[in-house]
């Protein structure tokens, strides 16, 4: 029997490459190796089902009908979360709050990695517009990491001028609930009172979750984004961030980042 190779053929291929380097080849893309794997699986699956259709037509049809019909609810579902999670993403910088709250990010050996990195970026531009604002950086020490979070935050935004009584250290926590929790605790024992608003600073995918977790603290928030600066790293992070909603909705999460 003669093999042809098809669009069919080249596209999944295609699609196994892309999902190969997105998990062994590339660091923090591995969402978008598993869209590669379940479009793979889509493809197959149709496949399969339509040669099966000639032997078993009334049970393939109904099959594909229900298959279909979940796909289609779930792909709805999948566009409304992520709607919900783009227009929390553009936030509200240019409204002030007394305290600044940044969310931490993995620090590597040579320095903040590159969300870090853009956090630290967003922060110093939100203290620079807004000078009677305190931070709280918030972020403790993973295993893997030379410094605290928090730390680090603190030696980048003081080199580029932030005074470092403006910046306050909150360096236990290893998830947002902790980091606003332990924030809280840290704005209270300096002050003596609880805030019941903060400018809340993480990466712009992460916003709205991270305003879900603050308002069960009884938090208001101004939402100040920080910019994924590479494409393709921002959308993988998007479509995760629509999964991680489901999780805290349907399962909880006060322990998850």
């Amino acid at each position: 029997m003669k093999f042809r190779i098809s669009l069919w053929h080249i596209t999944v291929a295609a699609l196994a490459v892309l999902a190969f380097i997105f998990f062994f080849c590339l660091m923090g893309y591995s969402t978008l190796g598993l869209v590669c794997l379940g479009l793979i699986f889509l493809l197959v699956f149709y496949r399969v089902m339509a040669r099966l259709r000639k032997k078993y037509p009334k049970t393939i049809k109904a099959v594909v009908r229900i298959f279909t019909a979940i796909l289609c609810i779930g792909l709805v579902i999948f566009g409304i979360t992520e709607a919900i999670i783009i227009r929390a993403s553009f936030g509200n910088p240019e409204e002030s709050a007394d305290y600044l709250v940044v969310l931490g990010a993995k620090v590597n050996k040579n320095g903040p990695s590159l969300a870090l990195r853009n956090r630290i970026d967003a922060a110093y531009n939100y203290l620079t517009a807004h000078p009677d604002c305190t931070a709280i950086l918030s972020g403790g020490q993973g295993a893997d990491e030379p410094i605290t979070e928090a730390q680090c935050m603190f030696d980048e935004l003081v080199k580029r001028g932030i005074a470092p009584d403006r910046l306050w250290l909150e360096d236990k926590s290893t998830s947002t609930w902790e980091n606003l929790k332990f924030t809280l605790t840290v704005i209270e024992e300096k002050t003596g009172v609880r805030p019941g608003k903060i400018a809340l600073l993480s990466s712009e995918f992460h916003l709205f979750r991270a305003g879900l977790f603050a308002e069960r603290f009884g938090l208001e928030t101004v939402g100040v984004p920080a910019e994924t600066s590479l494409f393709f790293l921002k959308v993988n992070y998007f479509i995760r961030e629509a999964v991680a909603i489901w999780h805290y909705y349907l399962i909880g999460g006060n322990h998850y980042a």
